[in-house]
């Protein structure tokens, strides 16, 4: 009996048509496939960018007023807070001991911020978001940015307690501190000692994120590289801050531009925020 089977002919034949279809199918669905991965890419280094820009966004809203410094068009250094609120500005005449009026701060008497004179205790009016602890720093009425950060507007906190439900809600005692004398607006911001500020630098293809104590001698250079990595791949970075945006002054503006790149891919995105300097 003749066996059969594949000549070696056809064999060959096989092979080449097979070959064949396989370029044609190549040359027809790669384009798609790589499209497909350009385009992941893109969607990678977009998220990543509006990450790093709504990260920083946040943190300018809750800087101290007025305490943005720009370093260099890669880099900008804030005093983050924690919380504020107000603060008592005059005694409670209705439920302080009568004579004499003002008292001493106790378990009798209110605890009022003057800023005519040094002040080592006061009432908080307001409901605070966050606990401030013993080491924190109170700052008030940051006209200046260089305020802030040499210490002539910030106390440090050395106690925390709860005063009489009619004086307020916390009773915060601090390092003896004169504020801005006349400063009428109530209001006082908390920075947490661990954070005293932040940098964010680009250096190489990364975005960082550093803390940094207080100095009252600006920043030259961008921060190290260290810190937490707020974004990679980065190809540049434009941080831009005008101070004064607005008629009244008070307002300030931060716009921030982020280059991610990566295989021949690239996403660009930039992104605004308005600051209140009103303290």
């Amino acid at each position: 009996m003749k066996s059969r089977g594949f000549t070696l002919v056809e064999l060959i034949m096989v092979i080449a048509i097979t070959g064949v279809l396989a370029a044609s199918i190549a040359v027809f669905f790669k384009p798609a496939i790589d499209s497909y991965f350009d385009t992941r890419r893109r969607a990678d280094l977009t998220d990543i960018a509006d990450t790093a820009l709504r990260r920083m966004g946040q943190d300018i809203r809750h800087a101290v007023p007025n305490s943005i410094r720009s370093v260099s068009a890669s880099c900008f250094q804030l005093v983050p807070t924690t919380t504020g609120g107000r603060y008592r500005m005059a005694s409670d005449t209705v439920n302080d001991a009568p004579s004499p009026l003002p008292c001493n701060p106790s378990a009798s008497c209110s605890a009022p911020l003057d800023t005519s004179t040094a002040t080592t205790v006061f009432d908080v009016l307001s409901p605070l978001t966050a606990m401030p602890a013993v080491g924190d720093w109170i700052v008030i009425d940051n006209q200046n940015t260089t305020d802030v950060y040499a210490g002539t507007n910030r106390a440090q906190i050395t106690n925390v307690a709860t005063p009489r439900p009619s004086d307020g809600l916390q009773r915060i005692g601090i390092n003896a501190t004169q504020f801005s004398s006349g400063y009428d607006g109530g209001r006082f911001v908390v920075v947490a000692d661990t954070v005293q500020t932040v940098f964010y630098s680009c250096v190489g293809n990364k975005l960082y994120r550093s803390i940094a104590a207080f100095s009252a001698n600006p920043a030259t250079t961008c921060a190290a590289t260290t810190g937490a990595i707020v974004a990679t791949d980065v190809a540049s970075c434009t941080f831009v801050h005008d101070p004064n945006q607005g008629a009244t002054q008070q307002s300030g503006f931060v716009w921030m531009k982020l280059v991610l790149s990566r295989s021949n891919e690239s996403a660009t995105l930039t992104h605004g925020v308005h600051v209140s300097n009103v303290p």
